[in-house]
């Protein structure tokens, strides 16, 4: 059985979005290939089309926007969950996004069969942050996307110890090949700088909405915020090292 992951640049087509495949088997998740830079929405949908036996796929990215004006009601659940711990959740809306790529990207995926929040074949909403909160037992969110840039890759090093550890996982364990395994690399990451550091942040994410896929699939517990009417985020609650 097969799933994505996908952080998507939903601001629009010119960023690009990256995109982890992977299978899962019982209480093992194998990552199986990583797409970095892929931009715009068709070469995404073509990307998931080839995937046989795709079951799932866990975006980070607003799906489900109906409102014209400030935060969508899961973006307000969310943040009075992790707002103290600094995960609070960035604002959507139709006055701000018309055309967001990611809400164009859901609704061709609930076309093709992905339904939101389903059982079988589907897709999700999720939210790194909180994810890596939870799966991590953080006490507030990882610092990897802001600051310096020193600080981001201090950051990403350490997201990219977390993942590495997810291999001994008993909740689900993570398998990386070892050609994947260099973007997790601290001397790899050290070396990088301007466009290549955002890249490596992406395929970092990619992986975790990955994981997320993998626990949704498994029926770990977690957090649903919102509604597929109006929007939702699933959130996991476990511990998974």
């Amino acid at each position: 059985m097969k799933l994505a992951g996908i952080d998507l640049a939903w601001y629009g087509e010119k960023n690009s979005s990256a995109i982890a495949i992977g299978s899962i088997n019982g209480e093992q998740l194998v990552l199986e290939s990583l797409e970095p830079t892929i931009f715009g929405l068709t070469p995404i949908l073509d990307l998931v089309s080839s995937v046989d036996d795709l079951s799932g796929i866990a975006i980070d990215a607003p799906l489900i926007i109906e409102n014209d004006f400030g935060q969508r009601d899961c973006e307000k659940a969310l943040s009075r969950d992790y707002g103290a711990r600094k995960a609070s959740c960035h604002t959507s809306n139709r006055s701000l996004y018309p055309e967001a790529l990611s809400a164009r990207l859901s609704s061709q995926l609930d076309e093709m069969g992905f339904a939101h929040l389903a059982s079988d074949k589907w897709q999700i909403e999720c939210y790194p942050h909180t994810a890596i909160i939870e799966c991590f037992g953080l006490s507030e969110r990882l610092a990897y996307k802001k600051g310096t840039v020193a600080n981001k890759k201090s950051g990403q090093i350490a997201l990219a110890d977390l993942i590495l550890s997810l291999d001994s996982s008993p909740v689900l364990a993570m398998k990386i090949p070892e050609h994947l395994k260099l973007l997790l690399s601290a001397t790899y990451i050290d070396s990088l700088k301007g466009r290549a550091l955002k890249i490596n942040e992406d395929a970092l994410d990619a992986m975790i909405c990955l994981y997320i896929a993998g626990l949704y699939q498994m029926e770990a517990p977690g957090v649903t915020y919102g509604d597929a009417d109006r929007g939702y985020i699933w959130a996991p609650k476990v511990s998974c090292i």
